[in-house]
């Protein structure tokens, strides 16, 4: 009898104490129910339309997470999914450094080449906690292991929409750590009616796989990869612009997967998504993975009771189909392209297009106007003038002929002489200039085919010459790549101090997964340049090279939204383009978050506000976006010190747009700017308000 008893104390003791514990002490009722019973965590959410989400969480050890996927209207729910679980693969690298190279902020780094570990991320389930935040619930399960990383894993889902995101939040003591990672999720009986994407070309696919069907990587748009079942589809995707490090190149590399023993690490059937890890095989530097940081290795995904067309026309807005939206008011700007059409078509003897591939592309993406940077490599900037003219003449005519009433296609080039590090030129209309000046030549002369010619020789004379053409230069990528210490070693340069520089360019440059928004790199640059006492700004850059339908082009592009009714016609010149720039009336964007409007007593960015008595003022900002928005920052200066206001907002839901006005304190602050920032770390920022 003994025996019996403490068996049965045993089995007790397996059954209550076996399974993890759920705290729901950071849980509040925000229109989430939560629910707990046994081994089983239920979250039924409301899911935007009049409808409602289930998700059903078995936190028993044998069994698979993701016990029930489930969608509602009129109160009747539909199983989408079952029996998941989500998988992640990660691959840890050694970072370079070199404070040469910018330290955290390198660019020029080849980490694949070196060697690296690639590992299954292990899963134990041994304690849960649920979290009210704002209007999500995160689900927090303890413990995931991929030495030298540790973490947890985290499941948030969003009131208002059927989306919901999976992260392995994990961090590592080790120093000079780069990683990738995949991702998705798995089931042992491959239980998926089909599984569906779109082509490149922008037509669906479908597929039933056997499952035993090995993984296959997929070459996808709009980086999306559904599981569909009889009664409805899951969509898998990652962050638009987070989950893509930094390269020249925007190439299609199989960004999904599908299908059984995944890398050989994982025997399940799964979809999800993936990176390749030698990148477009030039410098390829991961993401950052300081000490101490908790690394976000996320995805996202999206419940429908619809077909997988419709949902992936779901998942597609909250990109806008990949585009930029016209906003009232405002004209697009892209710059800082490396192409080569004219070097490589138009001078290189091949059929010249009426309709260009990488003008197309361009337009479907929204953009009003495109600054190019030709001649980045190829191309004879320092003459001989047989060549160089031509060049530039080939150039002028092919940018004209591109241009219509709708987009402006414009010159431009990547310098990088006389100045420092790299940098861009840009005037507003054609110009003949060669970067060099033989001892004894004119600065300035009239050639009989190509009309006024400048010979550039030094620094003076760059800047003579932006000052006689109004034109504009500007550091390209910052601090990092070959402008590593610029434009900080010359700031004090009459060039730098002069109307003429602009200030700088934003890329998210470095990547990293602990931040919650992109790179920081040129956003602090602009905030430094402020507290120098210059008027300087920073627009979007994208800095990649080809540009085709099959790239994966909007992971890697941003936009400026110029303040500007109209285009001005090729024809005409586009003064009113670099004058916009150069009054600060713009703002910067991934896409997903656009700042209609910013001001502070009627006064918006790039103006000059006077405060002569009560310092303590209000924001006014309009606020439009897709992914609900994580937090908005105000960021303001006295010279010397840089102070940030963080706003939390993530009460917002997806698809909104919003009135705010935040007070803020501007007793000895020379400059205010603001930032915000979604749950997918999309964003936007704008030019300062200058305080005197």
């Amino acid at each position: 009898m003994k025996v019996l008893l403490t068996a049965l104390s045993l089995v007790f003791y397996f059954l209550v104490y076996s399974q993890p514990v759920v705290n729901l002490d950071q849980y509040k009722n925000n229109g989430a129910k939560v629910q707990v019973k046994n081994h089983l965590v239920t979250i039924d959410w409301p899911a935007g339309s009049s409808s409602r989400a289930k998700m059903m969480l078995d936190l028993r050890s044998e069994n698979a997470l993701l016990q029930s996927l489930q969608i509602a209207k009129s109160n009747t729910y539909k199983e989408i999914a079952k029996d998941l679980d989500p998988v992640f693969i990660l691959r840890v690298g050694k970072r370079k450094l070199d404070p040469a190279s910018g330290g955290w902020d390198i660019f020029f780094d080849k980490v694949p080449n070196q060697p690296y570990t690639t590992e299954r991320i292990a899963f134990k389930k041994q304690k849960a906690s649920v979290h009210t935040e704002g209007a999500s619930t995160i689900i927090r399960i303890d413990q995931l292991e991929a030495a030298p990383f540790s973490g947890q894993l985290q499941i948030t889902v969003y009131n208002g929409s059927p989306l919901f995101n999976i992260a392995a939040v994990m961090s590592t003591a080790r120093d000079s750590t780069a990683i990738l990672y995949d991702a998705g999720l798995v089931n042992k009986k491959g239980n998926w009616k089909n599984i569906a994407w779109s082509n490149v070309h922008d037509q669906m696919e479908y597929t039933h796989p056997a499952t035993n069907t090995r993984s296959i990587d997929k070459e996808v748009k709009y980086r999306t990869i559904i599981g569909a079942s009889e009664t409805g589809s899951l969509a898998v995707f990652p962050a638009p612009h987070q989950y893509f490090y930094p390269l020249d190149e925007a190439f299609n590399l199989k960004f999904t997967w599908y299908g059984k023993n995944y890398l050989d690490k994982i025997p399940e059937f799964g979809i999800g998504i993936r990176q390749e890890p030698t990148g477009d095989r030039r410098f390829v530097p991961w993401f950052n993975a300081p000490p101490h940081t908790e690394q976000r290795l996320n995805f996202f995904c999206l419940l429908s009771d619809q077909s997988p067309d419709l949902a992936l026309a779901a998942v597609k807005k909250f990109t806008n189909n990949d585009a930029y939206v016209a906003l009232p008011g405002y004209k697009t700007m892209a710059s800082h392209f490396h192409n080569e059409f004219i070097s490589d078509v138009v001078l290189a003897g091949k059929n010249i297009p009426e309709k260009p591939e990488f003008v197309d592309v361009l337009k479907k993406a929204g953009l009003d106007i495109v600054k190019l940077a030709e001649f980045h490599g190829p191309g004879h900037p320092k003459g001989p003038d047989s060549l160089r003219l031509v060049e530039l003449k080939a150039l002028f005519d092919q940018t004209r002929r591109l241009s219509d009433k709708e987009f402006l296609l414009l010159p431009g080039e990547e310098a990088n002489n006389f100045y420092g590090g790299h940098w861009l030129a840009f005037f507003p209309k054609p110009v003949y200039w060669v970067m060099s000046r033989k001892e004894n030549a004119p600065f300035e002369t009239n050639d009989p085919v190509y009309g006024k010619v400048y010979r550039v020789g030094n620094k003076a004379e760059m800047l003579r010459l932006l000052e006689k053409e109004k034109g504009l230069a500007w550091v390209a990528h910052a601090r990092t790549k070959a402008s590593t210490g610029y434009p900080d070693k010359y700031k004090d340069e009459n060039f730098f101090k002069s109307d003429t520089y602009f200030g700088a360019a934003w890329k998210a440059i470095p990547a990293d997964l602990s931040w919650p928004n992109l790179s920081r790199r040129v956003l602090h640059l602009m905030d430094d340049m402020a507290n120098w006492g210059y008027k300087k700004y920073a627009i979007a850059e994208s800095d990649i090279f080809t540009i085709t339908e099959q790239n994966e082009m909007y992971a890697h592009l941003n936009v400026t939204y110029l303040k500007m009714d109209q285009l001005p016609k090729y024809e005409q010149g586009w003064l009113p383009v670099l004058e916009t720039m150069k009054k600060g009336r713009f703002f910067v964007s991934t896409g997903e978050v656009l700042i209609p409007s910013f001001a502070i007593n009627g006064k918006s960015s790039g103006s000059t506000l006077t405060l002569s008595g009560n310092k303590k003022v209000t924001i006014e900002a309009d606020l439009k976006w897709t992914f609900p928005l994580k937090f908005a920052e105000i960021v303001s200066g006295d010279g010397e010190k840089v102070y940030r206001q963080k706003i939390n907002l993530d009460h917002t839901q997806a698809f909104g747009q919003q009135h705010f006005k935040w007070p803020v304190d501007l007793t000895n602050k020379k400059w205010v700017r603001i930032e915000a920032w979604d749950i997918a770390a999309n964003g936007a920022f704008t030019p300062m308000i200058w305080i005197q």
